[in-house]
């Protein structure tokens, strides 16, 4: 008996762990400035905060399989804030929209309509095709913004003949690279699928910075899809969570389908609360965030870079190359600064804990490099004309 609960005292103290070091209070600080002066997401905010993780502990216990009363809460509130029937708390936005896909697509062959440019395309690893065996016709949206109605129906394919995959779901953005999908080129895209019979979905991750720089409430934003996937650890600060909403019948398969990809959660009472916390605190910082996102790129046009994507919400896209220097030299020089600055590439993302110091930073740092360049004797180049449509979504390497 003393060798069973000998063996059984090694056992437990293999197990055990502790995570807590005692510089732990440090490291956050630490990276709580350095999440300030970062530009590579709106994903890397440092929350929970400690407001945020207080009123998250006194949401309650439940399992989210069976009944989770907080989550329902969250539920219940997001579904009739975008005027659909339920809703559904997902672990991120990637499941969201590929449970949303998987549950409108019934029986192959199948297509859904989309932007080149789309998540759903570019960045959720094949979901489409691994998940739903869903082709994905991916359209270059003719004016370089967003897809139009014509780009919609030349692209479509409402047909018997055996040799195509008819059109099922069109999938929009909104925002996409950060800017706004004009809602009355939605509504005449929804109108036109649903008099097709086909399906629209919507992938809002960060529709609401079009809630608040277009104040236009969720409702209406929401209104020409079947189904919708919002995010809340984006930009609004949340550490983890998306719902997807549409009608009773719809979360109810996609309820289901959450088990079947092995998104169902126990006790998420804590992640609902911190949504709610940051859909309260946190979205009425969205116009801060537009503003700065609005100094960085005027800032970056007087200097000389290019606009890539001007700044309609929380993000600019810019070309260096044309003052002598690339991502990777701006990057580096970013990182040795006293108070370093961290940088992807072309895209610069503003987020909720942006300082303003790291826009000043960063602005003073590309207008020294681009004088450095030119008293060195680089020559801008001139503009070249190319009418094929470039990914402006360039990743440092």
């Amino acid at each position: 008996m003393a060798t069973l609960k000998n063996t059984r005292a090694t056992i437990a103290g293999q197990i055990k762990i502790d995570l807590i070091s005692q510089t732990h209070a440090l490291e956050n600080a630490a990276k709580e400035k350095e999440v300030a002066r970062t530009f590579i997401s709106d994903t890397v905010t440092g929350f929970p905060t400690k407001e945020m993780y207080a009123y998250a502990t006194l949401a309650t216990l439940g399992d989210d399989v069976y009944s989770e009363p907080s989550t329902i809460a969250l539920e219940s509130h997001i579904a009739q804030l975008t005027g659909k029937e339920a809703a559904l708390f997902m672990p991120s936005g990637s499941m969201s929209n590929q449970i949303a896909l998987r549950t409108h697509l019934k029986q192959p062959p199948y297509s859904v309509v989309c932007d080149l440019r789309a998540h759903i395309n570019k960045y959720e690893a094949g979901g489409a095709a691994f998940h739903s065996g869903a082709h994905l016709i991916t359209v270059p949206p003719t004016n370089g913004h967003h897809l139009t109605l014509a780009d919609i129906k030349e692209n479509v394919i409402i047909s018997s003949d055996v040799h195509f995959t008819p059109t099922e779901v069109v999938a929009l953005e909104n925002t996409l690279n950060g800017t706004i999908f004009p809602q009355d080129e939605i509504i005449a895209i929804s109108d036109y699928a649903h008099s097709q019979g086909i399906k629209m979905h919507l992938d809002g991750a960060r529709l609401w910075h079009v809630a608040n720089a277009s104040a236009t409430p969720m409702k209406e934003l929401c209104d020409p899809f079947d189904s919708v996937s919002l995010c809340f650890s984006k930009g609004l600060g949340a550490p983890i969570g998306s719902c997807l909403v549409g009608s009773k019948a719809f979360i109810t398969k996609a309820r289901w389908m959450r088990k079947l990809f092995g998104g169902g959660m126990r006790q998420t009472g804590i992640l609902a609360g911190s949504a709610a916390y940051a859909l309260t605190h946190n979205f009425p910082q969205l116009e801060r965030v537009h503003n700065l996102a609005k100094k960085l790129e005027a800032g970056l046009e007087e200097i000389g870079a290019v606009i890539l994507s001007p700044a309609e919400t929380c993000m600019v896209f810019y070309d260096p190359t044309v003052l002598g220097f690339d991502y990777g030299e701006i990057a580096d020089r970013a990182s040795q600064l006293p108070e370093p600055l961290v940088l992807g590439g072309s895209r610069l993302v503003v987020h909720i804990q942006t300082s303003e110091a790291a826009i000043d930073d960063l602005l003073s740092l590309i207008r020294d490099l681009a004088k450095e360049k030119k008293e060195a004797g680089f020559v801008r180049p001139k503009p070249q004309q190319n009418a094929r449509m470039k990914d402006i979504y360039i990743r440092r390497t």
